[in-house]
């Protein structure tokens, strides 16, 4: 069902689904079908219950948003912006979510696959695995996307292959007016294949405001392991919903960072994961620091269907300012999942005077046989170790910069990569003694 704010925006993009696409596109049916849920679901509302505290319509009528999905190109200027001193790896570079080559250093040899969406349709990964993650046809923003998209990053690693270095995949927003782009990605890694995988946003200055509705589907196979950052620089002229949806075979280990720093007014992260095979270990691990008016909603699912799995999930926040967060954690341990060990927790330091935070643990437990916790706290500055920093001769933002980055080493010393390490924690004290 539609409502009254949405239509024009609702009926700029169902006037043909044929012609967001080409003719030939192998995937009208299912593009199709997408944007019929969508029409039914509309766009989501304070009514929905998962996005009770967010108020996306507000966001998406700000600007007269138009559908962009014809291939930009940016500048290695504006692509270093997101360079990682120290960081040794591969650079693909996507702009408004298409692969741009000559800016891009993709790894090669026996067992790799690796290219844009458009152009690997009939790979065989693609057609067993595209759209087949069953919590995003519930979502109505993943709807959208899969109805409308037009690229995004295709990663296929087949069986024991091992990307020696890290793929640092550079994600470029730009648009001479204001744009709604569809970025959609989808990596497979086969039996023991592993790699790390960390994205950045970079966003050149410019009057108009790109909105993305990005989904990255992540399948990691018997015994695969993938390494997977987000690292999301804000901007004020860039709004975003990133949806990601993994799914795990037995023995598999996916490790999922978030990291969302200031300025973008909207963002709203969406991690599911499904764990299909026995004995897999998911770490999700999430920091937003968010500053001025900036509104941030995490919201993840943990699907345990089968028995003796791990599941360990901390997110932390720093609210600044009159800045808002919400996060919404949910794990369902159906009644075959015995054994299962599900850990949740949530911590917030609350430095502005109207800041806020909405934090909702959910568990859902139909198995007898589990150990399973969530925990939420919500506070300022420890007084007494501000004292002891202040009568040691350290200035107040140099002493509130060092509780943060204390504050948030639960997540940062997880990082397994150095260069990145180093990199997240110079952007928390660089923001604390701004």
């Amino acid at each position: 069902m539609t409502s009254d704010i949405m239509i024009p925006f609702y009926q700029a993009l169902t006037e043909d689904v044929n012609a967001l696409s080409a003719p030939q596109d192998s995937l009208q049916d299912t593009r199709r079908e997408a944007l019929e849920r969508f029409a039914a679901a509309g766009l989501p509302t304070l009514k929905t219950e998962a996005w009770r505290f967010t108020n996306i319509q507000r966001f998406l009528k700000e600007y007269p948003y138009e559908f962009l999905n014809t291939p930009a190109t940016t500048t290695a200027n504006v692509a270093d912006e997101a360079a990682i001193a120290g960081l040794e790896g591969y650079r693909i570079v996507l702009v408004n979510g298409h692969l741009q080559a000559d800016l891009s250093t993709l790894p090669e040899g026996k067992g790799i696959r690796i290219g844009a969406m458009s152009a690997s349709t009939d790979a065989p990964g693609f057609g067993k695995w595209f759209n087949q993650q069953k919590h995003l046809s519930a979502e109505s923003m993943a709807n959208l996307n899969t109805a409308l998209f037009a690229d995004g990053l295709f990663i296929e690693l087949q069986a024991n292959v091992v990307i020696d270095k890290p793929i640092h995949l550079v994600h470029v927003y730009t648009s001479d007016r204001h744009a709604f782009v569809q970025p959609r990605h989808l990596w497979i890694l086969h039996k023991s294949a592993s790699a790390t995988i960390i994205e950045s946003t970079v966003h050149p200055k410019q009057e108009a405001v790109a909105f993305a509705n990005s989904v990255t589907e992540v399948v990691v196979l018997e015994n695969a392991e993938l390494w997977h950052y987000n690292v999301q620089q804000g901007a004020d002229n860039f709004r975003q919903v990133n949806t990601t949806a993994a799914q795990q075979g037995a023995d598999s280990r996916y490790h999922h960072f978030n990291f969302t720093l200031p300025n973008t007014p909207l963002t709203r992260n969406n991690l599911s994961v499904i764990l299909k095979g026995s004995n897999t270990e998911t770490n999700l691990k999430g920091l937003y620091l968010a500053t001025g008016s900036q509104h941030v909603d995490n919201h993840t699912f943990m699907d345990h269907l089968v028995p003796n799995c791990n599941s360990n999930e901390h997110y932390k926040g720093v609210l600044l300012d009159t800045a808002n967060a919400v996060f919404t954690g949910r794990i369902h341990v159906h009644q075959d999942a015995q054994k299962t060990n599900a850990f949740q927790q949530n911590n917030n330091m609350l430095l502005g005077d109207k800041a806020n935070i909405n934090s909702q643990p959910q568990l859902e437990i139909y198995a007898d046989d589990v150990k399973c916790s969530h925990g939420f706290t919500a506070g300022q500055f420890d007084e007494d170790a501000m004292f002891y920093l202040r009568a040691r001769g350290i200035g107040q933002e140099a002493a509130k910069a060092l509780l943060v980055n204390a504050f948030s080493h639960d997540v940062t010393d997880e990082i397994a990569v150095p260069a990145l390490q180093d990199y997240i924690q110079g952007q928390i004290e660089a923001i604390m003694n701004n």
